[in-house]
């Protein structure tokens, strides 16, 4: 059994093959999808998905730093609604992005810290994007670190030492995708420091499409080929890491 922690199946990629990827899913025993939402415009295509594979799918509420822009205090505020209104396993995805566009670099932090503190009042985990923003992103969920708030960092993609300044975070784990598969990457060589049970499985898709499926869609049937990298990094089994990742999902998403 393996669970992918975060995937955008709702979105136009998979518009025509829906169905098929789900079957996919099945016969490579991927049991659970979360899905973290984007902005406004993505709720309604991922409660769709959600609503017709509810068994499978499983939906997060957030609004993803990318889409903070003029708007961004009416899509926080539908953000906040949705998550009042309807059952969400976690908030996300949230976080910080200072690699495309700084422009709005304050009020990104503060949606991201409007939404850890939903997330504490919820009881809901988190999953967090950050991109050239690690440790400020860090910072940020250090100073509103307590016993209600816990996730994942999404896409990790840091150095041993900002490892390390998460493990310190007592409910806080590294999602890794395909780019663990990327023979110049590095983040094999971190991930071989890291706990096992730190770490969760997730592919991203549509994007970041592991080895060999590189530079095409990205689907949750690839999820393997992740979880084969991290198992032939830690030598250990692929059968291993599927136990235990899945394990730590399931604690993470209750």
């Amino acid at each position: 059994m393996l669970i992918d922690t975060h995937t955008h199946i709702y979105l136009e990629d998979f518009k025509e093959d829906i169905q098929e990827l789900m079957l996919r899913c099945k016969k490579q025993n991927i049991s659970k999808l979360y899905l973290p939402n984007i902005d406004s415009s993505t709720i309604v295509p991922m409660h769709n998905v959600v609503d017709a594979y509810p068994d499978q799918c499983y939906p997060m509420m957030g609004l993803h730093p990318c889409y903070v822009k003029e708007s961004w205090k009416d899509e926080l505020a539908i953000s906040e609604e949705n998550l009042r209104a309807r059952k969400y396993f976690g908030v996300g995805e949230i976080g910080i992005d200072l690699y495309w566009d700084k422009t709005f670099r304050i009020e990104q932090i503060e949606v991201f810290c409007h939404h850890l503190e939903l997330a504490k009042e919820l009881k809901l985990p988190v999953s967090i994007h950050s991109r050239e923003a690690l440790d400020i992103t860090i910072s940020e969920v250090r100073n509103l670190h307590d016993s209600n708030l816990r996730g994942v960092f999404h896409c990790f993609n840091g150095t041993v030492a900002q490892a390390e300044e998460i493990l310190a975070l007592e409910g806080f784990y590294m999602g890794i995708g395909g780019v663990v598969t990327y023979k110049n990457a590095g983040v094999d060589k971190v991930v071989k420091n890291i706990p096992l049970d730190r770490l969760v499985l997730e592919t991203d898709a549509p994007y970041l499409s592991p080895v060999p499926y590189r530079g095409k869609r990205n689907e949750p049937s690839y999820l393997e080929h992740i979880a084969q990298r991290i198992a032939d990094v830690k030598e250990i089994s692929l059968e291993e890491v599927a136990e235990k990742t899945s394990k730590t999902a399931q604690i993470i998403f209750n």
